[in-house]
């Protein structure tokens, strides 16, 4: 066995009403003007968040997007320096954090993450930028969170299937990093467990959005997801997922939750051991037809004709992911690509091609 495991600091204060400590989290990080981050609907939500912090908080910027658009990176980087901010705190799911980032890449302020939703983002050194239709993406310590609150009692509001395509969301990290090229076996225990956690957490959320416990194991769940996608390396689900949402402004959640058991479908017979922990964290007997059924048993989506993909762009979307590929298990075949693509767009089960 060989391998090489890197740690990543982070602190982490986890647990029902753990929002109250945020005063105290901000001067640990040596600030006092912080800058509140979120999107135009989390506004309510982010307001009171700056209230908590009262004349510590110099800015509310709440104009964060989807896949952080360049011009609403450019115009929240002059926002944060117009303030004279001296951290950020990015309350919301990806693309509020996804922001914080985008402005710590440049600025180098200390982001305080708050995640409303499952996406794990808050874990990750990783950025993305969209600019003319294209989504870049890299990796940078100086991006990573310094620290994350994780409050389930915040993500009481976050309706049941957008909870529950979060989630998987966050599952595909987990799930990619058990077959990752730079896979450790610290990671994949963590993978294992997060996917556990979710698998058990979602159901219960669907059945009662308040289940704080369901939430707790949600969110928990979420969070060791998000470690593995900060330190192992993605694949072919995340590059087609990508291109999905960077070129076709697909919805960044749902598309991983249609995509995930097609690319697990793909990579099966290359990555067997993966699949047999997947399988094993959900209860089910195959991992990619496990998954499927967890969404749809769920509510959530599980065609891509279902949220805003049109067929005539399946080509163009195969040429996009096949041009530049994530490495992956099984090599990238276009055929195979364009069929796997067909069938996340139908909506069918999956299948192995």
């Amino acid at each position: 066995m060989e391998f090489v495991y890197k740690a990543r600091p982070a602190r982490v204060i986890f647990g029902a009403g753990s929002l109250r400590h945020l005063e105290r989290e901000v001067l640990e990080l040596g600030a006092n003007r912080a800058l509140v981050l979120c999107t135009p609907e989390q506004r309510a939500l982010a307001q009171s968040v700056a209230d908590r912090v009262g004349a510590r908080a110099v800015g509310l910027y709440d104009q964060a997007a989807m896949h952080v658009p360049i011009e609403v990176a450019r115009d929240a980087r002059e926002f944060a320096q117009a303030c004279g901010a001296d951290c950020a705190i990015a309350v919301g799911g990806g693309s509020t954090i996804g922001l914080g980032k985008a402005i710590a890449l440049e600025s180098h302020l200390p982001i305080l993450a708050i995640p409303t939703t499952y996406a794990g983002s808050e874990m990750t050194p990783i950025y993305g930028v969209t600019e003319a239709g294209l989504k870049r993406t890299g990796t940078d310590a100086r991006v990573l969170p310094k620290t994350v609150i994780y409050d389930p009692e915040l993500t009481v509001t976050l309706p049941a299937e957008l909870s529950v395509t979060s989630g998987i969301n966050a599952i595909a990290h987990a799930a990619e990093g058990l077959y990752a090229h730079d896979a450790n076996p610290v990671m994949s225990l963590i993978a294992e467990e997060g996917i556990r956690a979710l698998a058990q957490g979602l159901p219960g959320v669907r059945r009662d959005a308040a289940d704080l416990g369901a939430r707790s194991d949600a969110l928990y769940g979420a969070w060791l997801c998000g470690t593995v996608l900060g330190n192992v390396g993605m694949s072919l689900h995340h590059k087609l997922c990508h291109t999905l949402g960077g070129s076709f402004n697909l919805p960044h959640a749902q598309t991983h939750t249609v995509v995930l058991p097609h690319a697990l479908a793909y990579n099966a017979a290359h990555a067997p051991d993966a699949m047999e922990r997947i399988a094993r964290a959900i209860g089910a007997d195959d991992a990619a037809r496990g998954l499927y059924d967890l969404a749809r048993e769920n509510g959530a989506p599980v065609a891509l004709k279902s949220i805003g993909m049109a067929e005539a762009d399946l080509d163009r979307a195969a040429d996009i992911a096949v041009a530049n590929p994530y490495w992956n298990p099984r090599p990238i075949e276009r055929p195979a690509l364009r069929a796997l693509l067909q069938d996340a767009f139908d909506g069918v089960p999956p299948r192995r091609h």
